[in-house]
This record gives structure tokens, sequence and C-alpha cells, in this order.
């Protein structure tokens, strides 16, 4: 079953489509009763931190293995597993106001991409489709007309990947397609073009990635499976064309989401066969160190995580391992 899964381009157990093609007919829960999420045992002597969360308001559509980006203080989330299917639906939601609104629909439906935000406009590659087949395709959406754009597809087709912006492009890194991958490729607005540069030295998949201070940081993931968690994270610099390891995470994690505040990047939930991670642990990339701070009031997997005026919005997801959706949103206050 495994190598079936592996070869559709899904890890096994992640919430991906079964020998069907069809995603996991797990039942809708209302936005305004969330399952129970079944919690990952927590590793022995690991300290809770400091922090406090808020609920906040709940995004529209409940689903899990989205992708999210911050544009212009306002948070978009993108795709997904539903209940039964997958979504092509674009949310914003604006702190400041507290309130969501429905935007564009993404022209086709997909779950388990990548986006990231830059100069003014979204950028979305890769993921699965609604048979589970992974992609390779690329599009760009402008906040200001409420437009798709078709972009070239990246060099390398997969799914579960994860994409960052810095110095002016955009890098798709990591991901799934049959086997684990170490690709690394930065698509330039400027020229309309995908260059492959110095891949990861760990292939993997259901990772995430954040920027501080011009450097891509890669944490955790997965080989495979939920059961091949890894805590391994690594360091590129752009403008070397470099990797090099950084301290481990002190909790090996896959289907996470990292967002950066000054200087620091909150690593938030994740899945194994156990349950879901409530862990929200935070690394220093100036002083190469990890601490654990206040716990995800929800555990969950396959969510957005996006920072806005020095919080953390953690968003949808999966409060049980596998098919399951949520409309969550808490806010985590450093």
């Amino acid at each position: 079953m495994l190598s079936l899964l592996l070869a559709m381009g899904v890890s096994a157990a992640c919430g991906g489509p079964g020998t069907s093609g069809t995603p996991p007919q797990t039942p809708a829960a209302p936005a305004v009763v969330e399952p129970t999420p079944t919690v990952a045992p927590r590793p022995t002597g690991q300290a809770e931190g400091t922090g406090r969360w808020e609920r906040r308001a709940a995004m529209p559509t409940p689903r899990s293995e989205i992708a999210g980006a911050v544009l212009n203080g306002k948070v978009y989330v993108v795709g997904g597993f539903l209940a039964s299917g997958v979504s092509a639906a674009l949310e914003e939601y604006d702190p400041a106001t507290n309130t969501w609104r429905a935007r564009n629909l993404l022209p086709a439906p997909v779950h388990h991409p990548g986006m990231a935000a830059l100069g003014g406009r979204l950028y979305l590659a890769g993921g699965f489709d609604a048979a589970g087949q992974p992609l390779a395709r690329a599009w760009a959406y402008d906040p200001a007309t409420d437009q798709w754009q078709a972009l070239p597809p990246m060099p390398t087709v997969r799914g579960a990947l994860a994409l960052a912006a810095v110095a002016g492009k955009v890098y798709a890194i990591g991901g799934i397609a049959g086997r684990d991958l170490s690709a690394n490729e930065a698509y330039d607005p400027a020229t309309n073009t995908w260059r492959a540069l110095a891949p990861m030295p760990t292939a993997r998949d259901h990772l995430a990635v954040a920027e501080v201070s011009g450097k891509l940081y890669a944490f955790g993931g997965r080989l495979g499976s939920f059961d091949r968690n890894l805590d391994v994270v690594e360091e590129y610099d752009p403008a070397a064309d470099r990797w090099r390891a950084r301290a481990r995470m002190p909790t090996a994690r896959s289907g996470i989401a990292a967002a950066a505040v000054a200087g620091l990047v909150y690593v938030s939930g994740g899945e194994e066969g156990r349950g879901t991670f409530k862990e929200n642990e935070v690394y220093n990339p100036a002083t190469d160190s990890w601490r654990g701070v206040a716990p995800m009031p929800t555990p969950r997997h396959g969510h957005a995580a996006a920072a806005v005026d020095g919080s953390v919005y953690v968003i949808g997801g999966g409060p049980t391992p596998g098919g399951s959706q949520s409309a969550l949103n808490e806010m985590f206050i450093p």
C-alpha cells in the first residue's frame, strides 16, 4: 500500500488520496464545532514556554493541506482537502477587522501546494490535483484585480513542497512525486523563468520553510510517511547558493507550518500515527538555538501559519492524523 501511495505522489497516511484517487471521505466538522484532536505524546521533560493564544474568526471553508501567505497585511489561504473533494477556494483574512471574504477561485482545485508572497502578488506552485497526481503548474494572483495568471511550470513535478520568497525570487523547495525530492528551484518574476539551484541536502516532504535576514530555513518534514518524521533543519544562502545544517528541532514533526516574527521562526503543529502535535517551538537563527513556547490550543497538521503585526495566525488544518479538516483560526501572541 505504501508503495502504491508513493507512486501516486502522496505520502502514506498524510490525508492524501487513497488507491481510488479520491480524497478521504471524512465527515465535515461545522465551523463552530471542531473535531476532538488526537494529541501526539509530548516528549518527556519538554517545557511549555511563554506567549498566549486567542481564538479569532473561523475560516469560512473548513479544510486541511492548505497553503497560506501574508500580503499587504492580510492572510490568504488557498486550496486543500474538504470533507469530500478538493478545494479551489481562495479566502482572505483581515486581522485588523477580524473578518474573512471570498476571493476569486483558483483555476483548478489543488491540495498540498506551496505559496509565497512577493512584490504585491501571491505565487502558488505544485501540489496534487483532485486525482492525486503531483503537479508542476504555477500561478500568480493579484489581489488588486482579483485575477489568477498562469506561469511557466516548475522544472520538477511535486506536491507537499514549501515556497518562500527572498531577494526578488520565489523558491520552491522539497516535496514528493513518487519519491522524496531535494529540488530547489527559483522563479524570477522579472524574467518569468525558473532556474534549478543547489539541492537541499535532505530530500523530504511536508516540510516548512521560512525566511530570516535573507536566508531560508527548511524545517522538519518526513521521508514518505509520518511514521518517518524528521527533526532536520537546513539553512540556504541564496547569494552563495549553498546549504548548511543547523540545530535540530526539539520535536521531529511533519505536516507543520512556520512563520517568522522579529527574526525568530515559530514552527507549529504536525502529525504522526499516534496523533497530531500541539508543539509550538521557536528557532533563533542568530544563536542557532530552540526553545518551547505556549503550545497550540488545538493540535493540527496541514495548516497555514502567517505572521502579521508581531502575531502568528494558525489557520485550518486537520485535528486528527490523515483526512480531517477544521476552520480554526488561532492567534499566537509571543
